[in-house]
């Protein structure tokens, strides 16, 4: 083999497109540039938010209220449910709950809910626990803990 016989693959190279050639060849009047005005010429763009000079989406929705999406605590909820599904365990850390695919390891705080209902005597750490939550692991013989109340 020389380097002058090498070829590509068959398939790997196409023929370059030949506008302006006549109707006949598919290519023709305008030369796959569509019809007239802006868009037919070099460097002729529309935004892809532009509605052809019609009030835009983002000026013609009202703008009220207040959303506090931007500082807001995104918790990561556990409820009772899960955790007395979890026989095998009895105490819940956030590595454990992790572990077990309760919650996202590097997700945010973790709060745990009432959805459910608990049977058995449990040790829960978490972020948070809802009212109902905690009186329900507390009359089952259970104990909750908090971050603050874990570094006193």
């Amino acid at each position: 083999m020389k380097e002058h016989e090498l070829k590509p693959p068959v398939g790997s190279q196409r023929p370059r497109k030949r506008v302006g050639r006549g109707n006949g060849s598919g290519h023709g009047t305008y030369s796959g540039h569509g019809g007239k005005g802006q868009t037919a010429r070099t460097g002729g763009k529309i935004p892809a938010w532009f509605e052809g000079g019609q009030m835009p989406l983002q000026r013609r929705v009202p703008k009220r209220g207040f959303n506090n999406s931007h500082f807001r605590t995104e918790y990561q909820v556990v409820n009772l449910s899960q955790l007395d599904a979890r026989a095998e365990v009895s105490d819940f850390t956030r590595e454990r709950m992790a572990e077990l695919g309760l919650i996202d390891r590097d997700g945010g705080p973790v709060k745990v809910l009432a959805g459910g209902e608990i049977g058995r005597a449990v040790s829960v750490q978490a972020d948070a626990f809802s009212r109902a939550a905690r009186s329900a692991i507390e009359s089952a013989g259970g104990s909750v803990a908090t971050p603050e109340q874990s570094q006193a």
